[in-house]
């Protein structure tokens, strides 16, 4: 499938070339992007009452954001208005987060696990979306490590034909107890050895995140071959942020080294796992990735 009345070649061209990406990307997105914003396209042209929102969910350094971002470009030039949100800007303020640390467990301080995100104002905003008039998007200030001043957030005029909604555990369902008794790695076994956090992290996927996420009336899925593929892509994008630094002369102390990531991702290990064992099955398009993020295998376009 190919979007109609669309010059995508020039669409395209641009967009590689404002997210400074590889020309092989084009490659990448004939045989993914450009179906998918297809079938969303399709999606959208069911009457509703409400704009259509699609989760978008895939672990670190699937590409996920750069979909996100790709599909709202194809989107809007079909005339659909479209709103991406990340459930990255929907993290507590630091704040809130040292709170959580005092009285649940200290490894809430670290963000990314559900507890750590702000799910009522993520309905706000799609509640704010399905109106007429102006929506302040959140956006979160990660080098701050604290959510960034409300002036500074982007307005979306609405509303919204379409939201997308992106995140590493966007649409994730509470595991069962009995695998939350055995620790995945290192990190839980050590500073979670009484199951407290990785509790508090599955109880809030079936507490408060649940209304976000049935919001969704789509659901688009991309999985790695393996957590250890997940630290490469991560590790990936941590060398090309000190690439970047470097070459604009700026400070690259917020990077990671290798210590410091793999205890950053092993608070995603867990999750990340379970989600490719049991999301497939409820997605509407399911994105098998190899370890060049190429598509294996995809099931719903």
């Amino acid at each position: 499938m190919v979007l109609a009345s669309v010059d995508t070649t020039a669409l395209l061209a641009a967009f590689i070339q404002d997210e400074r990406l590889p020309p092989t990307f084009a490659a990448l997105a004939e045989h993914l992007h450009l179906p998918l914003a297809a079938r969303i396209a399709n999606w959208a042209q069911a009457p509703r009452d409400r704009p259509l929102v699609v989760g978008v969910c895939g672990p670190q350094g699937s590409g996920k954001s750069t979909l996100a971002l790709l599909l709202t470009r194809l989107l809007k030039a079909r005339g659909r208005r479209t709103a991406n949100l990340s459930l990255d800007d929907l993290y507590l303020p630091r704040a809130a987060r040292e709170r959580l640390a005092r009285d649940v467990h200290p490894l809430v301080r670290t963000r990314g696990v559900p507890g750590t995100h702000d799910p009522t104002l993520g309905l706000a905003v799609l509640d704010a979306l399905a109106r007429p008039g102006r929506t302040p998007l959140p956006r979160f200030d990660k080098a701050a490590d604290d959510r960034a001043p409300e002036a500074d957030w982007p307005v979306f005029e609405g509303p919204a034909d379409v939201i997308l909604l992106e995140g590493w555990c966007v649409g994730a369902r509470p595991q069962p107890q009995e695998p939350l008794a055995a620790p995945v790695n290192a990190l839980e076994a050590g500073e979670d050895p009484d199951g407290v956090w990785r509790g508090y992290a599955n109880n809030a996927l079936a507490g408060p995140y649940r209304p976000l996420f049935n919001r969704l009336d789509r659901l688009v899925l991309l999985t790695a071959p393996d957590f250890a593929t997940v630290r490469a892509w991560r590790g990936e994008q941590e060398a090309k942020l000190r690439e970047r630094l470097a070459a604009e002369g700026r400070d690259a102390a917020q990077t990671m080294d290798d210590t410091a990531l793999d205890r950053f991702l092993a608070h995603y290990q867990r999750l990340t796992e379970w989600i490719a064992q049991d999301l497939p099955k409820h997605a509407d398009v399911t994105v098998r990735l190899d370890a060049h993020r190429w598509p294996m295998e995809t099931h719903g376009l």
